[in-house]
């Protein structure tokens, strides 16, 4: 199961130990359910990113962006920001955090299906690096919001090649009907293009794409890179010059089962550079300035989730069988991607040694909900217990930034660990918390 915990986990006589420190002590001190965050593993993800586009593309190499959209909190988007990477936002609240971070607004990207009047004239004043183009409405609101701060904003055109990723259709983003980008088979992203060419306020710098999320196959993206390509040298013969810039998007999947493989930088850009440079020699283009979004492949693998054991059913299946039904102090509160669309994951006891035979068994949160199911079906030990502590692995990324108040429980916090130390980063919240925007 090494592959689907950070690279400062251990396990000490059955014990899990997260840079010197063990599950037990990092309960006790911080309680649970908590997100535990591992400082090095995340930092040295961020910076393998950005070394293997810059050993990948040397020249032509762009800007790796960390997804805000994963997890963000001020501390971390410090630490992306010292690992030389990029950040994309998709909200005026994920911005106003890299804002409030002093995150080198150049290295900002602004994405969103539906961004607003304001969210828009505040990405233009602030002086973000890049904002990507989702619809014509954005092209007019971008224009004026450029005219009204005397700015020329830089701007990529989202769109969709037509390429069905093999991912959960609630996270797959390339085919024709979603609702991001512009599709090319359409017509739609000819049409943003000559829009986008009628404000002098805006600069089109190159095209986007992205196809989905969770992959496990590199397959996809040299399909993906192919068409986009294709549609840049389609830009050149109208226009007579090749636009600078392609972003490949992301959505390299990591592991959530032991029998996962994940996508590695190692992996990913050299096969994205054989793409590339096949399609630019296909059309006759010089490589453009590639940028990438490695989504969750950053900050999935980094954190833990840390929960209690409160208590243990046995439940008759239709089937004979018996389940073990495992009750923890969190759920779909904290984790909703099960619920959401049966995202899986594994467990195991954090705080001891079991040699106890493993038995049919379910996860499930202390929410009043009967889909509010952590994991849907796992062997664990026969013999858990009310106070047992599950470490469930590769929460890093949705899991507390999907997280809500639901049936009025307070959000986890969040504790980074490094060198045997643990801080709290972002904190757990309160009942007073819970009422403050009463009335």
């Amino acid at each position: 199961m090494a592959n689907v915990w950070s690279s400062k986990i251990t396990f000490e006589k059955g014990e899990l130990h997260l840079a010197g420190l063990s599950a037990k002590s990092l309960g006790r001190e911080f309680g649970t359910p908590t997100f535990f965050l591992d400082e090095d593993d995340f930092r040295a993800r961020a910076t393998s990113w950005g070394s293997a586009l810059t050993e990948s593309f040397g020249a032509a190499a762009g800007s790796v962006y960390y997804a805000g959209k994963a997890f963000i909190c001020t501390e971390v988007l410090r630490w992306v920001a010292q690992s030389g990477i990029g950040l994309d936002v998709c909200t005026g609240g994920e911005l106003a955090v890299a804002l409030a971070a002093d995150f080198p607004v150049s290295k900002i990207q602004v994405h969103g299906n539906n961004k607003s009047v304001a969210e828009i004239r505040r990405a233009v004043e602030v002086g973000v690096g890049t904002i990507v183009v989702d619809s014509l409405i954005e092209i007019e609101r971008i224009a004026e919001a450029a005219a009204a701060a005397k700015k020329v904003q830089a701007v990529l055109l989202r769109l969709t090649p037509g390429i069905e990723a093999h991912t959960h259709e609630s996270i797959a983003t390339a085919h024709e009907d979603v609702k991001f980008g512009f599709s090319i088979a359409s017509g739609a992203a000819w049409q943003a293009v000559v829009a986008v060419r009628q404000h002098p306020e805006i600069e089109l710098r190159g095209f986007h794409g992205h196809i989905g999320s969770q992959i496990l196959s590199m397959d996809a993206f040299g399909i993906a890179a192919d068409r986009l390509i294709e549609f840049l040298s389609l830009y050149r013969d109208e226009f007579g010059y090749e636009l600078p810039e392609l972003d490949l998007g992301g959505g390299y999947g990591i592991s959530y089962l032991p029998e996962d493989e994940p996508l590695l930088p190692a992996q990913v850009l050299p096969a994205l550079h054989r793409a590339v440079t096949t399609a630019c020699a296909k059309y006759s283009l010089e490589l453009p300035r590639i940028s990438i979004e490695p989504g969750r492949a950053i900050v999935g693998p980094a954190m833990f989730t840390l929960y209690e054991v409160g208590t243990t059913k046995e439940v008759l299946l239709e089937s004979g069988k018996t389940r073990n039904y495992i009750s923890v102090d969190g759920g779909m509160s904290d984790n909703i991607r099960t619920s959401l669309y049966g995202a899986e994951y594994t467990t195991v006891i954090a705080n001891r040694t079991s040699t106890a035979k493993v038995r049919e068994s379910r996860v499930v949160g202390k929410h009043c909900e009967t889909g509010d199911i952590v994991i849907r079906d796992i062997d664990l030990p026969e013999d858990l217990v009310p106070g047992d502590l599950l470490a469930v692995p590769a929460t890093g990324a949705y899991g507390r930034s999907m997280a809500s108040n639901y049936n009025h429980v307070p959000r986890p916090p969040v504790v980074a660990v490094k060198n045997g130390q643990a801080r709290v980063i972002v904190r757990r919240e309160t009942e007073a918390d819970l009422l403050a925007l009463d009335m």
